[in-house]
């Protein structure tokens, strides 16, 4: 049932050259986190007794915001399809304080791989329920003649020439805001809205199990525009096709085998020991993280769940702290250690111009939609990747992140009055970018402009 593909085409040369199409520089961790991914697919097909004594070479980024830390993790999730996470190290504190429980990461992870293949089973049956919620359709608006027992369903039968019509109009889309009437099944559930995530969290997945099979479901009818009936019907008619115990089986399996745990601000929890304030809580989150990372066993609602061959990458900032301000075990659980480098002025650049989804295409993409043309001249790119390096220079340094400012800044009013300008083009050059920029040159404006 495996959703996933081979890989044996994801070389570590291709998997760079993937990240390349993103994400400027960096070539360190690219190369770190390629090579991780290829010994995951070494690792699989080596014999089950040897498989089993291989686990993950997990990573430690370490670089300031906005060089793109998060975005290679996110990339290559994406590049390989693995279930992944992204979780802030500080929104955990140690047991018995005020937070989240570590073991929760798992959970998400399992959530997410559940969604995945659950997603990936549906679209397998997508053209079949299409099929189906047609002629489903075509009944709900015009009823076939009251059938006796043993005569044949509404699907496939002979169509009248009202059902004719009728179908020929739902295939052109002619009638997509009449109304008909759909049942769905809905469950009430007041005692778990009540109850918040962390509460049903802190109380046990044995609680929600319970909550969920003993909470009634309950049938609905309401009248909903064919478009939206549509919507629902073949969400109704794909579910009824998965074999949810094998999404669940599938689902934890790539988890385990597959899944990518990114925890960001790590240098949050790190720092030296002391015996009592907030140092105590940071070490604790370490302690609690470590036995996640070493290889343990979580219980999730979908049952029982191995740690041992989840890939972990760890990334900070590490401004007031350095990596060996962790604790000694937790330093050794990340073997794989990769400095991202301060993004200089021709980064910058790159980033505006080279990206298949830099954010001046996405702002020419966003106003296309208004049909109003936007072209960047190679002198407003220059001028704009000077004043982002410039600003981030002279007061906080967010790195790229401050490329979105700057483009919302220039574009401020192109994009008020794009409605109004459909059919036109506008042409950003250096002149229009100062301008717009003008305000903020000048060093007694700058704190204006920090994020």
């Amino acid at each position: 049932m495996s959703g996933e593909p081979d890989g044996s085409d994801l070389t570590p040369k291709r998997i760079v050259e993937a990240l390349d199409r993103h994400i400027v520089g960096q070539e360190e961790a690219k190369r770190a986190v390629a090579i991780a991914i290829r010994n995951r697919w070494r690792r699989l097909r080596l014999p089950p007794e040897v498989r089993k004594e291989i686990t993950p070479k997990n990573i430690l980024m370490m670089g300031p915001t906005g060089v793109g830390k998060t975005e290679i993790a996110r990339r290559l999730a994406d590049l390989v399809k693995a279930p992944f996470l992204k979780v802030e190290a500080s929104r955990y504190t140690e047991v018995g304080y005020h937070g989240r429980d570590v073991e929760s990461m798992i959970r998400d992870l399992v959530e997410i791989s559940v969604e995945k293949v659950r997603a990936e089973q549906m679209r397998a049956f997508e053209d079949v329920a299409k099929a189906r919620v047609e002629d489903a359709l075509v009944e709900l608006l015009v009823p076939s003649p009251r059938r006796l027992p043993g005569d044949p369903e509404p699907h496939g039968a002979p169509l009248t020439g009202a059902r004719r019509k009728v179908r020929e109009q739902l295939r052109s889309g002619a009638i997509e805001t009449q109304e008909v009437e759909v049942t769905t099944d809905e469950k009430s559930v007041p005692m778990i809205e009540v109850i918040s995530n962390q509460g049903i969290e802190q109380m046990g997945v044995d609680f929600q199990n319970f909550m969920e099979r003993m909470v009634p479901s309950k049938t609905v009818s309401r009248r909903v525009p064919v478009s939206e009936a549509r919507r629902i019907l073949e969400q109704k008619e794909m579910e009824s096709k998965i074999d949810r115990a094998k999404v669940v089986e599938e689902a934890v399996r790539r988890a385990e085998e597959s899944g990518i745990v990114f925890i960001d601000e790590i240098d949050k929890v790190a720092g030296p020991g002391s015996s009592h304030g907030p140092d105590v809580s940071r070490q604790g989150v370490q302690r609690d993280l470590l036995p996640i990372i070493e290889g343990t066993t979580v219980l999730t609602r979908y049952g029982m769940v191995k740690t041992d061959y989840i890939l972990f990458i760890a990334a900070g900032a590490f401004h007031m702290t350095k990596p060996s301000d962790l604790i000694p075990e937790l330093q050794g659980r990340f073997p794989i250690r990769v400095e991202l480098k301060n993004l200089s002025r021709d980064d910058f650049v790159r980033i505006l111009r080279e990206p298949e989804a830099s954010i001046t295409r996405q702002y020419q993409m966003l106003l296309s939609a208004e049909g109003v043309r936007l072209a960047f001249e190679d002198s407003a790119i220059d001028a704009m990747a000077d004043i982002a390096f410039q600003v981030n220079s002279r007061t906080l340094n967010i790195g790229a992140r401050r490329l979105h400012t700057v483009l919302e800044r220039v574009l401020e009013e192109v994009s008020f009055e794009a409605p109004d300008r459909a059919g036109q083009e506008f042409r950003i050059d250096a002149k229009y970018v100062k301008e717009k920029l003008k305000p903020i040159l000048k060093d007694e404006d700058l704190s204006k402009f920090v994020l």
